[in-house]
């Protein structure tokens, strides 16, 4: 059954995928007519596939497919004193190798952002931010994967924040927000009763019965600093990169949560290009299976990182025309 049920989910993201560009299409043909007053609209669709097959091969293999879509939107507005960014990041990407029953995922996530900065004097904005992210299908621990350890909405995180943005060009922005509430979401009790992302955990009686459920929300109040920035580095190689750091207040403020993000665009032609995304990240909440070195496990904070290489299809959708730099 959960061999069927993510299965199902990947079509049905497939599907949403593939009716955004359908509907971006559409409506940025229209834009280039008539284009949104004070709107800048940009969608970018990506797909990468692999196929490898062996047969009598004497130097080994394993049979597999592999996939990886991506959207990333972004709805810019800018008027006067007043600027409104807003962005929209889904990805899914997996591996299937023929001599198992389940799929594994290479990237998954569902990221919405949004950020109304407002003119206070040159460079710099009074900022409201808003963000929410979490991942579509269930996550497992290989090879021992007959249980999620991740859901959608297990985790789901959100932040608001307060602050001021400074811009010194297009390139680079900072923003400092003195007070953010950073919100943990965890849809599943079983993980909820486990403590898992931070989360209050179960109590148990003497006999291992559950006394109180474990929570599946938690709020924290702190610190949070964004950076950005992003500029072609050479001719048809574009640098993305995000770091974010948040303290909490109330709760061992100086262990801070770092989730740090590059990506590397390479662009071969209109609708050809690769891609080269990092990601670091280290929350002392979350707890991952580190090896105890006699062959048993336990839990622990630990920063994790992953890397996702990919060469395929790419096109872009916008009301506006790049600049050459």
């Amino acid at each position: 059954m959960p061999k069927k049920n993510n299965r199902m989910k990947l079509l049905n993201v497939t599907a949403i995928l593939f009716a955004l560009l359908f509907i971006n299409r559409v409506f940025a043909q229209d834009s280039i007519v008539t284009p949104p007053k004070n709107w800048k609209i940009s969608n970018v669709f990506g797909f990468n596939a692999t196929q490898s097959a062996f047969v009598n091969w004497a130097a080994g293999g394993r049979n597999n497919v592999s996939a990886l879509a991506f959207v990333n939107s972004n709805f810019d507005y800018a008027k006067n004193s007043s600027k409104w960014t807003n962005e929209v990041r889904l990805a899914l990407g997996g591996v299937q190798y023929f001599d198992e029953p389940r799929m594994q995922k290479t990237d998954d996530q569902l990221f919405l952002g949004s950020n109304y900065a407002y003119k206070i004097r040159e460079k710099w904005y009074f900022s409201v931010l808003a963000d929410f992210r979490t991942q579509f299908l269930d996550g497992y621990i290989f090879p021992n994967d007959s249980v999620p350890n991740s859901r959608f909405m297990a985790p789901g995180y959100s932040i608001l924040a307060l602050g001021v943005n400074f811009t010194p060009n297009e390139h680079f922005t900072v923003l400092m927000a003195p007070a953010t509430g950073k919100f943990t979401f965890v849809n599943d009790q079983r993980l909820a009763n486990e403590g898992a992302f931070g989360v209050r955990a179960a109590e148990l009686d003497g006999l291992g019965n559950v006394i109180r459920q474990g929570d599946r929300f938690r709020a924290e109040l702190g610190a949070y600093i964004r950076v950005l920035y992003k500029k072609e580095i050479m001719k048809n190689i574009l640098l993305q990169s995000r770091l974010e750091l948040f303290s909490n207040y109330l709760e061992k403020p100086q262990n801070i949560d770092v989730n740090a993000e590059v990506l590397f665009n390479f662009k071969i032609n209109s609708w050809f290009s690769a891609t080269l995304q990092l990601n670091l990240l280290y929350d002392d909440d979350m707890r991952v299976a580190v090896s105890d070195g006699a062959g048993g496990t336990y839990m622990a904070p630990r920063t994790q990182f992953k890397q996702v290489l990919g060469l395929g299809i790419q096109y872009r959708l916008a009301n506006f025309k790049e600049e050459k730099k």
